[in-house]
């Protein structure tokens, strides 16, 4: 809800003198008790608000201070009128969600133009909200206290909370602004830093506080609650690094801040509340899902043209050029498509709201209940289970038999190895040097297991390949030639892994961890 609760079926205009105020989460909101106009201040009253800012890509009505946007009761053009003064055009909601209706549109296209307007911001607040009354009663301020949640929805995306109050004239003059002003002023509020709440939600400029969930490095005497919270708050930092433009690395990298995100969750589950974070972990494994084609379509065009190039490829030879030619078309086209997919998932409102639950986690007592134990104490238990778990996982390799039930014995060991290194890796500022080790063992284990898997993975994209060939011979033998090299890059990555397997402790983990802590 952005616009008050006026549901006029005609265009109007309303103009707002108001201040706003940067304030400290835990600063005392003011009385007014000594200011001679204010007789009473009404009871407080809660609104819940949510807006929709809309611009063009280029964003030509932010600068003159003039945007778009969408309340739950309807739609406004904001613009300057003077110092401390914004002028409002409002329309009823129509049915549409994402578009600005014609009779709005039209005021800004002497700015814009044809440009297309789409959304730039989303501004959720929850307001307290206290009228200041006069001796007859009447209404001449409000004044309100704001705990404000913005997501930039252009790149670079960025999420911002924070806390402000704002003073808003009714019925009353200047002066009487000044006179407040002076009052939250000296209640300990500083000039905001933005002119309004989107234009603080769009700055590009240094973080500031509130731009990521407050977090507080865990020590050697936390529980492990505090532990896990602290890992938490670190990867969805990385999450909301690289969740902008998902070029080249950034799909990588946001696909592993998912994972550990996740697998954390998992490994931590007697310290959290399953009924929050079991559909936080799903929604997690939606993301990684979404994210995979994109990342897996790229590594294996790459790993490829490396093999062309390498002893598979030889000069002047005119099958390898046309096989090259024929990877190179089908994955550009099945990357695109994954990048698209990628991109879309993050630009999803149900990405949006991952990302607001796991703030909330982060945040919450109730998500991450404190822990009668201290970390030092329970880390060794939770990581000692992961390594089992690994353990448990290679046994069902040893009796798996050859071809897709072993490979797939081999992917699950390394899916174990990867949730052990990323538990082990949230506990090195606890446990230190054995937690270390444990996720340099984890490790070996994960890429040695990865090359395993990205050779089974391109073995089956391979076999499509030769059988989509449609009779071109030179496909479907360079296609051969390739798999061939595919099953002896995946004996050798067997090899690494039964050798990074030996040097995972077998028995009395815990006691290592408890023995070797520094």
């Amino acid at each position: 809800m952005l616009v008050r609760e006026d549901d006029v079926m005609a265009a109007t205009r309303h103009e707002e003198v108001e201040r706003k105020f940067a304030v400290e989460p835990d600063t005392e909101c003011p009385s007014f008790s000594d200011i001679a106009a204010v007789a009473e201040v009404a009871r407080a009253v809660e609104i819940d608000l949510e807006a929709l800012y809309f611009d063009t890509v280029e964003g030509e009505l932010l600068r003159p201070a003039a945007a778009g946007r969408r309340g739950r009761r309807g739609l406004a053009r904001e613009g300057p009128s003077g110092p401390g003064t914004r002028t409002e055009t409002r329309l009823p909601l129509g049915r549409a969600v994402r578009t600005v209706p014609k009779r709005l549109r039209v005021l800004v296209e002497p700015v814009i133009g044809s440009r297309p307007l789409v959304p730039v911001a989303r501004v959720t607040t929850h307001r307290t909200e206290r009228a200041l009354r006069d001796a007859s009663g009447a209404d001449i301020a409000l004044f309100c206290d704001d705990v404000v949640r913005t997501e930039r929805l252009v790149p670079p995306t960025l999420h911002r909370h924070w806390r402000e109050w704002e003073i808003e004239l009714t019925d009353g003059n200047r002066d009487l602004l000044e006179t407040l002003t002076a009052a939250v002023v000296a209640a300990g509020a500083r000039p905001a830093p933005a002119s309004s709440k989107v234009a603080r939600a769009l700055a590009e400029d240094a973080p500031e506080r509130g731009d990521e969930p407050p977090s507080t490095p865990p020590r050697r005497r936390s529980d492990a609650s505090e532990v896990l919270r602290a890992y938490l708050a670190e990867q969805l930092v990385v999450l909301r690094e690289h969740d902008a433009g998902l070029q080249g690395e950034k799909v990588h990298q946001l696909r592993i801040a998912a994972r550990r995100l996740r697998s954390v969750l998992a490994s931590y589950q007697e310290h959290v509340d399953p009924g929050i974070v079991e559909p936080v972990r799903e929604e997690l494994r939606w993301l990684g899902l979404s994210l995979g084609p994109a990342r897996d379509f790229e590594v294996l065009r790459r790993h490829l043209d490396e093999m062309l190039d390498g002893e598979l490829g030889q000069p002047n030879d005119t099958a390898s050029a046309s096989l090259r030619s024929r990877i190179d078309h089908d994955l550009e086209q099945a990357h695109r498509a994954g990048r698209h997919a990628a991109l879309e998932a993050v630009a999803s409102e149900r990405y949006g709201r991952l990302v607001t639950s796991l703030e909330a986690i982060v945040e919450s007592p109730t998500a991450l209940p404190p822990s009668t134990r201290r970390a030092r104490s329970a880390l060794p238990g939770i990581l000692a289970r992961d390594v089992r778990r690994v353990r448990r996982a290679a046994e069902v390799v040893t009796r798996s038999a050859p071809g897709h039930a072993h490979d797939a014995a081999l992917h699950e060991v390394r899916k174990k190895a990867k949730r052990l290194r990323y538990s082990a890796e949230s506990a090195i500022p606890v446990l230190g040097t054995p937690a270390k080790t444990l996720v340099t063992q984890a490790k070996a284990l994960q890429e040695a297991l990865g090359a395993h898997q990205d050779a089974v993975a391109a073995r089956a994209w391979l076999q499509d390949l030769a059988a989509r060939a449609d009779g071109d011979v030179t496909v479907a033998f360079g296609a051969g030639r390739l798999h061939a090299g595919e099953q002896l890059r995946a004996r050798s990555a067997e090899r690494d892994y039964e050798e990074a397997l030996r040097q995972l402790p077998r028995k009395h983990v815990r006691t290592w961890l408890r023995g070797r802590t520094t």
